[in-house]
């Protein structure tokens, strides 16, 4: 059923709680609950805000009539742009650095042809249009642990010393301190707190809070409430004034998915897609399956780190499993998360699809790109409607910020 939050959110650029009650025939105060996803609106909101205050039919609200403005940096293939539209808000800018990456999001997202810039250290913070919300999943490999084992193996700096990667994240500080927006969220991997012994988390929430004043909220979350894989990521949310924000307001799924939901039926009730699957009941094609070599070196790595005491190995999973984290190194040889397929038959890797699914893509999302290049795309990605969830839960005191400031609303008329 469609969310009718987004239509009502944009109808308050126009109209206010009471105007809104008043067509409702309600009240200011449960408009206001609506909004902060207090209560769940009735059945009927759709088609009464469609009927009485005249939105088109089936539509969702144009860019004309966006809730909100955001700009989308380190953008990927566009999954916190997924959850942010998806509320009602217009991305009036878009940065991502990898062609192919590119290819991706404009494959999804084509009217961002207009608006998209590479490489952000390039562009000037004054020419990035006005916005209401900052998005950012700041690349993460200086901070990972896995980033952190392989620049120390190299004899490379790491953190903000890694002038290539790390001080990216001052890219984002130039950009918020010029245009002031009313929030943010930024995203990166679990170890950017635990980084440097905490210094690396301190400096930035130092930076957000200290030198740009802004209201900060962080929390690791684990995708694996959303989609079956384990996938915590720090998120930053920061308003430019004392809100409401809760994270407690997030919601979790009671529910929790396993491996199976995602899978490639295979009994003919899908549509053949592409090499992924084949045949008139759409099964996996071949080549997905591990090859004997390479299946007998992952058990025997495996089993030399075993004896050795260490937890290296392959994560073999069935459909009952929630899998481990997608890693944009899944390309190579897919370890980190190997299908059973039975006793007797090698397992296999998840088609570039699958990996769509167990990211929470929509199924209609485009992958034009080679496989080994979806494998990548995926593994840096967002899980989807864990993002969603948080989009929620900002959007309403987004709402309330832009309509507490005249300029800001000016800025919204005129877009």
């Amino acid at each position: 059923m469609e969310d009718p939050i987004p239509y009502l959110l944009a109808l308050r650029r126009h109209h206010s709680q009471t105007d809104i009650a008043r067509a409702l025939q309600t009240t200011a105060r449960t408009v206001r609950r609506w909004e902060l996803r207090e209560t769940d609106p009735p059945p009927y909101l759709l088609d009464a805000l469609r009927q009485r205050l005249l939105l088109p039919q089936a539509q969702p609200p144009l860019p004309g009539n966006a809730a909100f403005r955001f700009i989308d940096l380190f953008a990927g293939i566009g999954g916190l742009r997924t959850a942010f539209q998806a509320q009602g808000g217009q991305c009036v800018f878009t940065s991502e650095y990898d062609a192919y990456a590119q290819k991706t999001y404009l494959a999804n997202f084509p009217d961002a042809i207009d608006h998209m810039a590479g490489d952000i250290t390039l562009v000037k913070a004054k020419d990035i249009p006005d916005h209401d919300v900052l998005l950012a999943g700041f690349p993460c490999q200086p901070f990972s642990i896995a980033g952190v084992s392989k620049k120390n193996a190299l004899g490379r700096a790491h953190g903000f010393a890694d002038e290539t990667q790390g001080t990216l994240f001052f890219d984002v500080q130039r950009i918020i301190a010029e245009k002031r927006p009313a929030a943010f969220l930024l995203e990166n991997v679990k170890n950017l707190v635990s980084h440097d012994k905490g210094n690396t988390f301190r400096v930035i929430r130092g930076v957000l809070e200290n030198e740009l004043g802004y209201h900060i909220h962080c929390k690791v979350l684990d995708g694996g409430h959303w989609v079956p894989q384990h996938r915590e990521r720090i998120l930053i949310v920061g308003f430019r004034e004392p809100t409401d924000f809760d994270w407690q307001d997030v919601r979790i799924p009671e529910v929790r998915r396993v491996l199976g939901d995602i899978l490639h039926p295979q009994d003919g009730s899908e549509t053949p897609e592409g090499h992924y699957t084949t045949g008139p009941k759409a099964k996996v094609d071949a080549r997905y399956t591990l090859t004997p070599n390479l299946w007998a070196y992952l058990q025997a790595y495996a089993a030399k780190h075993k004896a050795a005491g260490n937890g290296f190995g392959f994560g073999l999973v069935n459909e009952q499993s929630v899998t481990r984290t997608l890693s944009a190194r899944y390309y190579k040889d897919g370890s980190e998360i190997l299908l059973s397929q039975g006793a007797r038959k090698r397992p296999r890797r998840l088609t570039p699809r699958e990996c769509a699914r167990l990211m929470g893509f929509d199924k209609d999302f485009v992958i034009p790109v080679s496989d080994t290049r979806a494998y990548k795309q995926f593994g840096n990605s967002v899980v989807v409607p864990m993002m969603t969830a948080v989009a929620k839960v900002m959007t309403p005191r987004v709402m309330q910020l832009i309509s507490e400031d005249p300029q800001m609303q000016q800025s919204l008329m005129v877009a």
